[in-house]
């Protein structure tokens, strides 16, 4: 049993097809998006297109959620004031079928391997706001990747192996505990690899293992600046 575990997609096309070759020949049986899979790049729909179509189990992210709340007409978060009109300019062009999925997906995930739990969630949610909507701020803010605050932010969590995503760089960390795991943003660096990892039956439990493959960051360039991505300059100094 395999499991491919992606997150922060962005709109990327051309990084989730790099990824979803190499998962498809590494086998895996079930692949696990934890949110963000839209916005940010220019290609939301033809990236929940092909998720959909591998069957992918997918979460909501922050990005998700703030562009399917300014569809239904309730709000956008304030401290996301800067993103709006790049969301607004998402979800002029999500297809509805993906503004369907995208509502009706839960916040977390959860399955077995290798006798032990994995818990999937986009970021923390603190416990009394784990029904907020998107506009109240649900997630919490970012915190450095250090082992400390991983134990602050998921120690409390039930499950063997925490997976995560939010914070684009990858996070690998474990105490007596826990495993804590983000295997980092498939769609958002500054170097030309898209990052995934693959859960699996190991000797003593669940092997994680997080991988990079490289992808055509060119095209994907050239699209932001083809299709007018709004903001697409603050994107390109601050994440890519």
């Amino acid at each position: 049993m395999k499991i491919g575990v992606v997150t922060d997609v962005h709109g990327n096309l051309e990084a989730l097809e790099a990824v979803l070759h190499a998962l498809e020949t590494e086998q895996v049986d079930i692949i696990w998006s934890l949110g963000d899979m839209i916005a940010m790049g220019p290609d939301s729909n033809a990236v929940m297109e092909r998720l959909i179509d591998r069957g992918a189990h997918m979460i909501s992210g922050n990005h998700d959620e703030a562009v399917v709340s300014l569809l239904a007409g309730q709000g956008h978060p304030e401290s996301y004031a800067h993103t709006r009109p790049h969301h607004e300019w998402v979800a002029r062009h999500l297809q509805s079928r993906y503004v369907d999925v995208l509502e009706s997906l839960p916040r977390t995930i959860t399955g077995e391997l290798a006798s032990q739990k994995a818990f999937g969630i986009h970021y923390h949610i603190p416990s009394e706001k784990r029904q907020a909507t998107i506009v109240e701020e649900p997630f919490h803010d970012i915190l450095e990747p250090t082992l400390e605050n991983m134990q602050r932010l998921y120690g409390e969590y039930d499950g063997d192996v925490i997976l995560f995503g939010h914070h684009h760089p990858v996070h690998l960390f474990q105490d007596e505990k826990k495993r804590y795991v983000n295997p980092g943003a498939l769609g958002v660096a500054r170097d030309e690899l898209a990052r995934f990892a693959i859960l699996s039956d190991g000797e003593n439990g669940m092997q994680i293992d997080v991988r990079a493959v490289p992808y055509d960051k060119r095209t994907f360039l050239e699209k932001m600046e083809r299709y007018e991505v709004p903001q697409r300059d603050v994107m390109f100094r601050l994440f890519y």
